[in-house]
């Protein structure tokens, strides 16, 4: 019997073209048959991988000095001045340091072994702004963040939240890449809840065992993604094999991921006093003033820690201790005057969404100040007082035609009887001479301010910014509580979309337009006024623009216009006159 051989089998793209000829010649037409890819697919996949986790370390440009940070967040955060110092100072470094050795990759013998890094313990009472100082600076870096808090986790194995999860969530606030989670901060509150306990009987898994769940990521390890308890990871890996026929093993490595805990630690000031009097420095043993535990404090060692009920292997990869005082009346008030405390103008943002503008006397936050601290929660009492005292007036004026509210003495002191006054007679003459005083002390303000930084933008970007665009700034700051930073960077960009309409526009109908000052400075205003952008308000002017200008062309050959105010203004107005215009010069 003779056995012949078997023809090769053709792979999919033969079968493709195949049966394309076959279809093509059957129905007398051209015919393309085109499948999906069943197997493996490498060519292309590798590429998009590459390109999807390409970047990372190359968006770390980071070059800010320490001082440039803690002038930063001083005109943010009210006291705590040894604590923005060393937050400044060992951030900055830790940056630098990553952009300088990125530099030199190259030379990888030259690599330092053992390097320690940075990671930092904040101690402090609650509200005094530890993790507020925490998001300003990964705010201002522009790095990835994740907070967490430490009684949440449990040593790996146990039943409760893992610590590398924090590690995974870097991932998710990087957008997926990888190497730019490499780079974030990691902050876990709390950190004190997990102070070993020493009548502790058994395995303490959620105190010790948290300890040394974190002594690895603290250092240096890889966190694999992939895990059993996150199914997005699972499909995200099925996804890759179906795509490229491998297997992917996605990790984190920890090496240049700063943390940073904080906690109260309540009783470790006594740690420190009676440590301080054993070696004989000079205190009594009679000193029980709290006033003293912020200067206690920052005499803190290692050994305090330990005695507080930590490992020695945890604290020693926390080398920085920053100290946070505790909030006076004058500094809650000082928190309150800020004009870039969040507080008030979270406050005046919820009041400004019913149309209604709210403003603070200086007594009223003076007397805000004072039933904050009698709380004791720090800044967080601040945020209490304040909604207590406006929540009656949040309920009631929305439904009203009342355009301003201002917070005075009585209206903290006696909430409703003085929405009954206003309620009663809401023109009172007396409380809006107090409005447009107040409304002229921040104007004042606003300008010194801005005096500080309109040189700068005059300068840099000339062609942008005249006096009246610096004046149309402040308003905007003052009518809708943007920074002023904010408000120049969104006058740039808005400035920016309106000359790009204007090119966009020749390319698409063949002619030359172009906005005077005036026009322009109605589009600023418009825009930022409605949050649009200026794009959009450009498109809904200029939507007949095109044919009353082929209009206007066939007869004069016109392709050049410049358009005025009146043509944001009353643009159909302002496009029939032009055309009448051009028709009366042609007869």
């Amino acid at each position: 019997m003779k056995i012949e051989k078997c023809q090769k089998i053709p792979n999919q793209k033969e079968l493709e073209k195949e049966l394309s000829e076959y279809l093509s010649k059957k129905y007398g037409c051209q015919i393309k048959v085109m499948s999906p890819m069943m197997g493996p697919e490498t060519a292309g996949i590798d590429q998009v991988e590459k390109k999807k986790n390409d970047g990372g370390s190359s968006e770390i440009k980071f070059e800010m000095k320490p001082a440039e940070l803690e002038a930063y967040l001083n005109q943010y955060v009210v006291k705590q001045t040894e604590a923005k110092a060393v937050l400044a100072t060992k951030l900055c470094t830790h940056f630098n340091r990553i952009r300088y050795e990125n530099r030199k990759k190259r030379f990888r013998k030259d690599q330092v072994v053992g390097r320690i890094k940075n990671n930092i313990i904040l101690v402090g009472p609650t509200g005094v702004g530890k993790t507020y100082l925490i998001k300003l600076i990964a705010q201002k870096l522009g790095v990835p963040f994740v907070k967490g808090d430490a009684t949440k986790f449990s040593e790996t194995g146990y039943v409760g939240g893992d610590v590398e999860d924090l590690v995974r969530d870097l991932v998710v606030e990087a957008n997926d890449d990888i190497e730019l989670a490499q780079y974030g901060i990691i902050y876990i509150d709390e950190i004190d809840k997990i102070a070993s306990s020493n009548n502790f009987i058994g395995p303490d898994v959620s105190r010790t065992g948290v300890q040394r769940a974190l002594l690895k990521p603290m250092e240096e390890t890889d966190v694999d993604l992939k895990v059993a308890h996150d199914p997005i990871s699972q499909l995200q890996a099925i996804e890759h094999y179906r795509k490229t026929g491998k297997r992917e093993k996605r990790t984190v490595n920890t090496k240049n991921i700063l943390f940073i805990v904080s906690g109260a630690f309540n009783d470790l000031a006594t740690i420190v006093r009676n440590r301080m009097q054993h070696q004989g420095i000079g205190f009594c043993a009679d000193i029980q003033s709290k006033g003293l535990d912020s200067k206690l404090l920052s005499n803190c060692k290692a050994e305090d820690l330990i005695a507080y009920g930590f490992e020695s292997e945890f604290i020693g990869r926390l080398p920085v201790v920053a100290v946070l005082e505790a909030l006076e009346v004058e500094d809650l008030y000082e928190i309150l005057k800020n004009p870039s405390n969040p507080i008030i103008l979270a406050k005046k943002e919820d009041f400004r969404s019913y149309g209604i503008d709210l403003k603070f006397q200086d007594r009223a936050l003076c007397l805000l100040a004072q039933m904050a601290y009698s709380e004791r929660t720090g800044a967080r009492g601040l945020v209490s007082v304040v909604e207590k005292v406006l929540l009656p007036f949040e309920k009631t004026l929305p439904s009203t035609n009342l355009k301003h509210l201002v917070v005075t003495e009585n209206v903290v002191n006696d909430p409703q009887g003085e929405l009954a006054r206003i309620m009663e007679n809401p023109d009172e003459p007396q409380r809006n001479a107090i409005y447009l005083r107040i409304i002229e002390e921040e104007r004042m303000l606003v300008q010194e301010k801005l005096s500080e930084m309109k040189n700068h933008f005059l300068k840099s970007h000339p062609r942008v910014f005249n006096h009246d665009r610096v004046e149309l700034v402040m308003d905007i700051h003052l009518t809708t509580g943007l920074s002023l930073e904010s408000t120049f960077d969104e006058l740039l960009l808005l400035h920016s979309q309106i000359r790009d309409f204007e090119s966009q526009f020749y390319r698409r109908h063949c002619f030359n337009i172009h906005f005077d000052d005036d026009a322009v400075d109605e589009i600023l205003a418009r825009a930022m006024q409605n949050d649009t952008s200026a794009t959009a308000i450009c498109s809904e002017i200029c939507r007949d623009y095109d044919y009353g200008f082929k209009l206007i062309a066939d007869r004069s050959g016109q392709i050049e216009f410049t358009l005025p105010k009146k043509a944001v203004t009353q643009p159909d107005i302002f496009l029939e006159e032009l055309i009448r215009k051009s028709y009366r010069e042609q007869v």
